[in-house]
């Protein structure tokens, strides 16, 4: 055990290349701040792009969630008297509740998952918590894809992972933590229904079905399981297989700031970074997200502490061009004969980063690089040069797994490939069959795309492609490609048409992108319009575009949302069933609303239904005047 826990120390004492420079790795003990994880499920979240799981995040109470701490999540909580793990020489007295055997984490990338386990494998391995663990078997999906086509046993599997686990015996195996991290980049069907039962540990089958009967209990029900993933994949594991759901939301506000005092040595220049981001609310809320927070870091440093000319970043797209640029110019330094230009090799990179977020991919394997015409040698050499860009790992036997170092920037890559695509060849790649000679065209149909998807996968993609229209972004771009721009496109064109998809009965999470999408184009007439509107305090008939951006305005606001009355903004007699649908997320994120009209029912009742069903509405107190309450078909 000592031997398996040091080689587990070796290799999880160091953030390889994801928060510092290669020749800079900082041990994870210095720079780790305690994420904050709650125990439950948030509901249907993965009908939405991530970013608008943060969004809502940020807008939650948190002294109404359960925080656990990372090294405590197989603990029961202070009212809960569940035993750790089953003790199988031991039968369970009638006192004693399930054991917490299977514990799932869910949180959108970058958030610090992997991170978490990091340390979580880190701390045990040092001697610091769960030590009634005996051995922690951390086994990344994104490594087990590699095997998904052979046939092994459970001990022969963990031989391939864990060679010290030659000189261990069977009966090692017992009080043993399986950690299975990144489910949603899984690459192999889990059919929990129609999968064979295994119950030998020497029994070879296929991987699948060594994972499945672990997380049945089939396999060693003694030992606790492990899985993270993103809330994409949350519906790939039977609720009957699950003892406890904890999610991780990142970092709460007082942790956005620990984060940025312990990255930033200089404490003065990190106060104004802090300021800086705080003035800015939709990038504040991006800083739930760790890696965010590293990037603006990055960005912000340079710029304001090495008094870089240039406009401060205030929207997204400004935030990582500037980091693209910064990324780029640190690889011209180092590497001053690159056969390739910078160019041909972000057309490149864009062109897998857009090619794998069709299919909503975050990781790659060598025959997805080659479908975007990179071979094995090229990808070396990107990852090298690129390396908080692009990441090159080795699995098991040296198989090479490539990533982007965060979602974001495969989706701001993938934006700057259709933009540059269109601009050098006249072709929009993301309608091939489709004539387009504008870039307004290319935009148009990037929208709809957009809200086509079910999941929200493209939303940030156009957040990007939008913004990179901007003459400004443009001329940051002449650093690095040639031929940014083109007269052809009118920005008025592209607003218009927004405008006009806000005024149509969208899904309020839709609503709310095309209005950072109109933040990135540098329009907020409709925003100022309610903010005027607001400050009147006089009510007049809105426009369905207008109580879009009331409920953008109210959503994105920094301030709490303790009450909201409907009634201020229009009187009851003209309360329509569709103004209350679109309301009705605004009345989830207000500890008390207020609403007196005619009659709900239909969409407005399922609708009301749903956000007091909901364990994650904010929602306290309910004061309700209606002539007509129809909600004979819902169930509260």
């Amino acid at each position: 055990q000592k031997k398996f826990k040091f080689n587990l120390m070796k290799k999880f004492q160091c953030l390889n290349g994801l928060m510092l420079k290669q020749e800079n790795r900082t041990l994870l003990n210095e720079i780790y701040t305690e994420l904050y994880i709650t125990e439950g499920d948030s509901g249907d979240v993965n009908k939405k792009h991530e970013v608008k799981q943060i969004e809502a995040a940020s807008r939650r109470n948190p002294t109404e969630d359960t925080p656990i701490k990372c090294s405590d999540i197989f603990k029961p909580l202070p009212e809960q008297d569940k035993p750790i793990r089953r003790v199988l020489t031991k039968p369970l007295s009638e006192q004693d509740k399930e054991p917490i055997r299977n514990v799932l984490t869910k949180g959108v990338a970058g958030i610090g998952k992997t991170v978490s386990v990091q340390k979580f494998v880190l701390d045990w391995a040092e001697g610091k918590t769960n030590q009634d663990v005996h051995l922690i078997f951390p086994l990344p999906f994104k490594e087990l894809n590699l095997m998904k086509d052979q046939k092994l046993s459970l001990v022969e599997l963990l031989h391939v992972f864990f060679k010290e686990m030659k000189e261990m015996e069977i009966s090692m195996l017992e009080e043993v933590l399986f950690i299975f991290d990144g489910l949603d980049e899984c690459r192999f069907p889990l059919d929990f229904q129609k999968t064979v039962r295994v119950c030998d540990v020497t029994e070879s089958t296929p991987v699948h079905v060594l994972l499945i009967n672990l997380i049945k209990g089939n396999l060693l029900p003694s030992a606790l399981i492990w899985i993270t993933f993103r809330p994409a994949a949350a519906d790939q594991i039977p609720s009957e297989c699950v003892d406890r759901v904890t999610e991780l939301r990142g970092f709460n506000d007082p942790q956005k700031e620990e984060y940025f005092r312990k990255r930033i040595s200089d404490q003065n220049l990190a106060n104004t970074i802090i300021t800086h981001l705080k003035s800015l609310r939709s990038l504040y809320i991006m800083c739930h997200i760790p890696v965010f927070c590293w990037i603006s870091a990055a960005v912000l440093e340079r710029m304001l502490g090495e008094a870089v000319s240039g406009e401060i970043p205030k929207t997204l797209t400004q935030m990582y061009t500037h980091f693209l640029i910064i990324q780029t110019n640190i690889i011209r330094e180092k590497y001053v004969q690159k056969q390739e230009s910078d160019e041909e090799m972000l057309l490149k990179l864009g062109k897998l980063a857009f090619q794998q977020l069709k299919k909503q991919n975050l990781i790659f394997y060598e025959e997805d690089l080659r479908e975007c015409d990179i071979d094995v040698t090229e990808a070396a050499v990107y990852s090298g040069v690129c390396t908080q860009i692009f990441r090159e790992e080795f699995g098991i036997h040296q198989s090479k797994v490539y990533c982007f170092v965060h979602l974001s920037i495969q989706e701001h890559l993938a934006g700057l490939y259709v933009h540059l695509t269109f601009m050098k060849e006249q072709r929009n790649v993301l309608q091939q069959n489709q004539v387009c000679r504008t870039l307004s065209d290319v935009y148009r149909s990037a929208v709809d795309q957009a809200l086509k998807s079910q999941t929200g996968h493209l939303d940030l993609f156009l957040r990007f492609l939008l913004g990179l229209s901007l003459e400004s972004n443009q001329i940051l771009l002449h650093s690095l490609v040639t031929q940014t721009g083109s007269s052809s496109h009118n920005k008025d064109e592209t607003v218009k048409y927004i405008k006009k998809k806000i005024s149509e009965d969208l899904h309020t999470e839709k609503s709310i992108n095309l209005f950072h999408c109109l933040n990135e184009l540098g329009d907020d007439s409709l925003v100022e319009e309610i903010q005027q509107y607001l400050k009147s305090g006089a009510q007049s008939e809105l426009s369905p575009s207008q109580w879009s951006a009331l409920v953008f305005v109210l959503l994105t606001s920094a301030q709490d949302l303790e009450e909201f009355d409907l009634n201020k903004y229009i009187t009851p007699d003209k309360i329509r069933d569709e103004i209350l649908v679109r309301v009705m997320p605004v009345i989830a994120a207000s500890r008390k609303a207020i609403i007196r009209c005619s009659e709900i029912a239909g969409r407005s009742g399922e609708a009301l239904t749903s956000v007091l069903n909901s364990e994650t509405s904010s929602l306290r107190e309910l004061i309700l005047t209606v002539n007509t309450l129809d909600l004979s078909e819902n169930k509260l």
